[in-house]
């Protein structure tokens, strides 16, 4: 990266680094450098003491308590968080929400909100796909009837991410049903303790939970808890899908994975020798490392350049592609740098092993959150091939 920076750059590299070095608790790094997810508390720890120099929302205007850094200083921040090992800050809250909040918010909704969501005194989950409406949104059938200075909401969501651990969901619903299907929903904040709403854990193929069907039975929610207008939601939708895209290609994850992947090699042995004594291991990590520094150049040529963006919106789609292959073969070498130990299931605890092998196996759902890999090809094959 330094050959892209500005001196100004590199001395908010280095203020970032010295920061995180002094302030990152040495526990959530071991923990996450295993390969452990971050656990809730680890995020609320981190994201407040990132939330002190107004870096947990870095991209929010100063006036919302966010730094208002630029592109570059975001790439670098977020790179930073990822090698360092650290939780990011919880993106439901900051990358979503809160500049849905300020673009179609109210004032009162703006002041509650807001700060809540960057220092995480509120968890917020999304609340859109639902069974037989997860790609094509549109056709969600999560009902919200007026009553009154309430909505009344009957529905299932479902792949809804920590909604066991979120106090809040920001959901879409439809409030008029003989309307056009996009034209019918409306962007609802619903209180997860209300009476009538059940959660329920859906494990995942590696064992863990973090996954939710919920369920609304007849749930009140004020109707001052509506964001922006009524049946106008698809217009929240669509800015929340399309903002803050820095981060879409996950460079900073996929160094710090190969910088494990290094450390492993060097650590494993075969016949009393260092794994990465082989030539064509050393080759492999050699490839991917290229690959992702590619990757990271083509990320700069489009997030920092208007034009490039401008002119090719849907480019977005090859970080996510490229990204999520990248992310995902990373994950099968660490596997097989581990072997069949790797298979063992480790206490959360345990900081010299790691669920490496049940990463993996949770690394293939990246080809279809954040929206599939299918229909990225789509996107693609419509704007650029036509």
């Amino acid at each position: 990266m330094d050959l892209a920076l500005t001196p100004e750059q590199r001395a908010f590299r280095d203020e970032v680094r010295s920061f995180i070095r002094s302030r990152l608790p040495a526990d959530i790094r071991q923990r996450l450098r295993a390969g452990h997810p971050p656990r809730k508390q680890d995020t609320v720890t981190w994201q407040r003491i990132l939330n002190e120099r107004g870096w947990a929302a870095p991209h929010w205007p100063r006036r919302f308590g966010g730094a208002d850094l630029g592109a570059m200083e975001r790439l670098i921040l977020l790179d930073e968080i990822y090698r360092a090992p650290a939780p990011l800050p919880q993106v439901f809250n900051v990358g979503m929400l809160g500049p849905v909040l300020m673009k179609f918010g109210t004032p009162a909704q703006c002041d509650h909100f807001l700060p809540r969501l960057a220092n995480l005194d509120l968890w917020f989950c999304q609340g859109f796909s639902e069974p037989g409406s997860g790609s094509d949104l549109a056709s969600l059938r999560t009902a919200a009837r007026r009553d009154g200075d309430h909505y009344i909401v009957n529905g299932q969501k479902i792949w809804t991410t920590t909604a066991h651990l979120a106090d809040w969901v920001f959901a879409l619903v439809r409030t008029d049903a003989e309307a056009r299907k996009q034209e019918g929903i409306s962007f609802l904040l619903i209180d997860l303790r209300t009476p009538g709403i059940t959660i329920r854990p859906i494990k995942s193929i590696d064992g863990e939970h973090h996954l939710n069907e919920v369920f609304f039975d007849e749930v009140r929610v004020p109707a001052a808890n509506l964001v922006g207008q009524e049946n106008r939601g698809w217009d929240c939708a669509k800015f929340l899908l399309s903002n803050e895209r820095t981060g879409i290609a996950n460079v900073g994850l996929c160094r710090e994975r190969l910088g494990y992947a290094r450390e492993l090699a060097s650590r494993f042995t075969q016949a009393g020798r260092p794994l990465l004594d082989d030539p064509k291991l050393r080759t492999e990590i050699a490839v991917l490392e290229a690959e992702t520094r590619a990757l990271e150049i083509t990320n700069w040529r489009f997030l920092l350049t208007d034009s490039e963006q401008q002119r090719l919106p849907a480019f977005a789609s090859v970080l996510k592609l490229k990204g999520t292959e990248l992310q995902q073969e990373i994950n099968a070498l660490l596997a097989r740098i581990a072997g069949p130990g790797g298979l063992e299931r480790r206490s959360a605890e345990d900081v010299e092993h790691g669920p490496i092998t049940p990463r993996y196996f949770y690394s293939r759902a990246a080809s279809i959150y954040g929206g599939t890999t299918e229909v990225q090809k789509d996107i693609l094959a419509k704007a650029i091939v036509g």
